[in-house]
């Protein structure tokens, strides 16, 4: 059975509540791109539980379509992919270093998965991702264009081009903070295309490498018009849409377990121990 077999774009549709236009234009794009942000938690359940998560069409839909869960990057980059050719644009499969929090873009591997999309009389190609789990994260898709500003659902981004050792442009997404006044790069990645089976072998290290902080403790976000809602491990932080942020520690697993069904809306794999 064919990956177009397997997925469900009706199916995929209605659970991130987009009933606007399917016609492969950037309207389409946009309001694909924030209703699936908006619906669908980040989550690290699985590298938790001790395996990496199943990349597959079919257990994706059962998963996050169908089942009350979330996912990380290379599971939610891959719903929209299916989503988004199905619709008609044309995806490339991109692959980033994070540097947030780096010392130096070279200093973390290749790990995240970003998208490249063609959008159909539109002269540029676009970036969307709807996988990177940071209160920086795209919420609406931005042209590939160095030298401007894009500002999507009350976030703002651009690119640059930092100078490295290799043939190919190094392109950096940047966010704006408005706490530091400053703008902040999230990650890293050049043009060279990535297809699914490198994924899959990305996928396998980071949700089972037991260097990965996938795998030591829960990691999970979900982001509302209102609100972006983060957990690390006990640490729960909540940024306000007008930039206030609160934090506090959870007490103990109880109130994990009430936290992560109640407030990030995902049903906890039955005898998984969040706060080991």
């Amino acid at each position: 059975m064919s990956d177009t077999e397997q997925f469900d774009l009706d199916a995929y549709l209605e659970r991130i509540g987009w009933e606007g236009g399917r016609r492969a234009d950037l309207a389409t794009l946009r309001g694909v791109h924030l209703a699936h942000a908006l619906s669908l938690p980040f989550e690290n359940l699985d590298p938790l539980s001790g395996r990496a998560p199943s990349l597959a069409p079919c257990d994706l839909m059962a998963k996050m379509v169908r089942g009350r869960r979330g996912g990380y990057c290379y599971e939610h980059n891959t719903l929209l992919r299916l989503a988004l050719e199905a619709l008609g644009f044309g995806v490339t499969g991109l692959a980033g270093r994070v540097v947030l929090g780096a010392e130096t873009p070279e200093s973390r591997p290749r790990t995240h998965m970003t998208l490249r999309v063609e959008v159909p009389g539109e002269p540029r190609p676009y970036l969307a991702d709807v996988g990177f789990g940071a209160a920086g994260a795209l919420l609406a898709p931005v042209p590939l264009t160095v030298g401007e500003e894009f500002e999507g659902a009350g976030r703002r981004h651009r690119f640059v081009h930092l100078p490295h050792g290799g043939p190919l442009e190094l392109w950096t997404l940047q966010t704006y903070d408005r706490d530091a006044r400053d703008w902040v790069s999230q990650y890293v990645f050049t043009m060279e295309p990535f297809v699914a089976p490198d994924f899959e072998v990305f996928n396998w290290h980071v949700g089972t490498n037991p260097r990965s902080p996938f795998t030591h403790h829960p990691y999970l976000q979900r982001t509302t018009p209102e609100r972006h809602l983060a957990l690390d491990g006990d640490r729960l932080v909540e940024t306000r849409a007008d930039g206030t942020v609160t934090e506090r520690r959870l007490a103990d697993e109880a109130e994990a377990r009430r936290v992560v069904e109640e407030e990030f809306g995902i049903a906890v794999p039955e005898g998984l121990t969040l706060l080991g």
